[in-house]
């Protein structure tokens, strides 16, 4: 069975190919309590909707996950927000509006949070896709 207009169909709903960023969110029970992450979650799908950046073709669209697991297991909720890769600690509830505004509205990294950084980069995955050919 052809499934590939269903996927595409959910991709459009989604607005997925014409986002900028993609936060995941770590919900997980070995670096923050269940209450905590599912607040954090809450949170970050009420500011990314408020600022129009959910769903959207905006220039800042920015697409969400919340993941079970991303291996850190301390001081969390644990969020990462791609391309840059900018790894971020004790992203509670209350924090998410600033990272909102600061880092994926204006572009600017919350320092005192990010523990880690692993940017993406295009030219070095269209230089090994090539390679690859």
């Amino acid at each position: 069975m052809d499934r590939s207009g269903e996927l595409n169909e959910v991709a459009e709903k989604l607005g997925i190919g014409h986002y900028q960023r993609h936060v995941l969110l770590c919900v997980g029970d070995q670096c923050c309590s269940p209450a905590e992450g599912q607040a954090a979650w809450e949170a970050l799908k009420s500011e990314l909707k408020n600022k129009g950046l959910s769903l959207s073709q905006a220039p800042n669209a920015c697409y969400r996950t919340k993941a079970g697991c991303l291996r850190v297991c301390k001081s969390g909720p644990i969020a990462v927000v791609y391309p840059e890769g900018v790894w971020y600690h004790s992203m509670t509830a209350d924090r998410i509006p600033q990272l909102v505004q600061q880092h994926l509205i204006e572009g600017q990294p919350l320092a005192d949070l990010v523990f880690a950084e692993n940017p993406l980069s295009l030219s070095n995955h269209d230089e090994e896709r090539k390679d690859q050919e």
